[in-house]
């Protein structure tokens, strides 16, 4: 696709993952009219070349695509169907594109009535953090219909690496929930061995060397365990937004009557951080609630 054939995005959400994202599709040719609820935090990409649209609806007026990727169920819900939102904005046509991490049977929903007012929607959540999002190699999960993700493809390989369609929509969030449930046991276990080195006495860089490279790796050892090494607790991912997926991806396995006693600890912890005032660092600060249980 050359840079002239480059369809313009209207891209809703600039937090930490959405911004480079916004900033990637930039560099890449493709003309952008963003939206967040604070314009200071869309300043980098309006400096970029982006345009500023007021409202969300305000995005859609000439673009082909839309892409969202906000923070919560409630807010993925006002801005696609709200009487001002998207779905009432898009032009016909228009390929609808939330990369938010939210309730799977809303994504149906949103599916279901972009089907019935001509447009196509596809929910495609991430995973890969800041890192991922800065450096375009997110894993991105999609559902939707075969040719929804074929229209989209092109964009998400500027965005990520690794681009699997999961199956029909909803199905992607889905699959997200795995991602969480999968992290939230790996960071547990990340934190618990690095308070168990220090209580022994051992050196956690010389650790990581060996454990790093080992049966133990994963991306939370190699990316996450040197920031807490660092003392930095700041967010390539929020806290409270980890605890609201661990909520849903309890909230459908208690639906299906599954036991996913891990995904409860997980979900205590986060709690804990959160009660402490952790809600805005990142998901590695739950080191600070099993160094010290106590606080």
């Amino acid at each position: 696709m050359s840079l002239i054939d480059r369809p313009r995005i209207a891209f809703i959400g600039l937090g930490v993952m959405g911004r480079s994202m916004a900033l990637n599709l930039l560099r890449a040719g493709y003309p952008l009219d963003v939206h967040t609820r604070s314009r200071a935090k869309a300043e980098p990409v309006l400096a970029a070349g982006a345009s500023w649209a007021e409202r969300p609806a305000d995005c859609l007026r000439e673009a082909a695509i839309c892409i969202s990727i906000v923070g919560f169920p409630a807010e993925v819900r006002q801005v696609y169907l709200g009487s001002e939102g998207i779905l009432a904005s898009a032009r016909p046509g228009s390929l609808l594109i939330d990369m938010s991490t939210s309730e799977p049977a809303l994504a149906v929903e949103i599916a279901a009535a972009a089907r019935a007012r001509g447009l196509a929607a596809l929910d495609a959540p991430v995973s890969g953090g800041d890192v991922g999002a800065r450096e375009g190699t997110l894993s991105i999960m999609v559902g939707g219909e075969a040719a929804d993700f074929a229209r989209a493809r092109p964009i998400f390989e500027v965005l990520g690496r690794t681009l699997v369609l999961q199956g029909p929509a909803g199905s992607g969030q889905h699959a997200k929930m795995c991602n969480q449930i999968a992290i939230a046991g790996t960071m547990i276990g990340v934190f618990e061995a690095l308070t168990y080195a220090h209580a022994v006495g051992l050196d956690p860089e010389t650790l990581l060397a060996s454990i790093g490279a080992g049966a133990a790796g994963s991306w939370t050892l190699t990316n996450l365990y040197p920031r807490v090494l660092r003392g930095d607790f700041g967010p390539g991912f929020f806290a409270e937004h980890f605890l609201k997926d661990l909520r849903i991806a309890r909230a459908e396995a208690q639906q299906r009557q599954l036991r996913l006693p891990g995904l409860a600890l997980a979900e205590s912890l986060y709690q804990t951080l959160i009660e402490r005032g952790g809600a805005q660092l990142g998901t590695q600060a739950i080191y600070q609630v099993l160094s010290e249980p106590d606080a």
